[in-house]
């Protein structure tokens, strides 16, 4: 249509194809994600689930927040412990909180 610029034509040549290097590579991505990302963190998630079912009365704990606390009042039905920090000092806080079970007396020795 122009004058000054000719019309260029795509030349009919082969598409390029996804061959089975390609599948390949994908499914090696896939075991790298499931290996190094998903089976870790699965087990992590399923260790503190059984954490917090296993949480009972005078237990000593450390919460997410670095508080090391001992527990006096553990219920069921619902998500929250009853913790005390000090002397008549008790606090509610949610199990997830909790990150570990401490060994009896660490409260004491330090």
């Amino acid at each position: 249509m122009s004058l000054f610029i000719s019309n260029a034509y795509a030349e009919g040549g082969a598409a390029p194809a996804a061959g089975p290097d390609m599948l390949i590579m994908l499914l090696i991505f896939g075991l790298i994600f499931y290996f190094m990302i998903y089976r870790p963190q699965a087990k992590r998630v399923k260790e503190h689930k059984n954490l917090v079912s296993s949480l009972s009365k005078g237990d000593e704990v450390l919460t997410a927040g670095g508080m090391l606390c001992k527990i006096t009042k553990v219920s069921d039905d619902k998500d929250f412990v009853k913790v005390e920090l000090a002397e008549n000092t008790e606090i509610m806080i949610q199990k997830s909180s909790i990150s570990s079970v401490l060994p009896k007396g660490t409260i004491k020795s330090i």
